[in-house]
């Protein structure tokens, strides 16, 4: 089962971009463009805050 965690070594940033391409199977660029270009920082700040850190 996966689970959603940030990956702040990994990443840039909080690594949010960096575990949201692991769940999901695709590029971390595709969601660092979405992140950057579109209303989603605040849900990325969110996410920031609220997911644990991965190994």
């Amino acid at each position: 089962m996966k689970k959603l965690e940030r990956f702040p070594n990994s990443g840039y940033i909080g690594g949010v971009c960096h575990g949201v391409g692991i769940y999901t199977g695709t590029p971390p660029i595709i969601w660092r463009i979405i992140a950057v270009f579109t209303p989603a920082l605040w849900v990325y700040i969110i996410l920031w805050i609220f997911l644990k850190k991965g190994d």
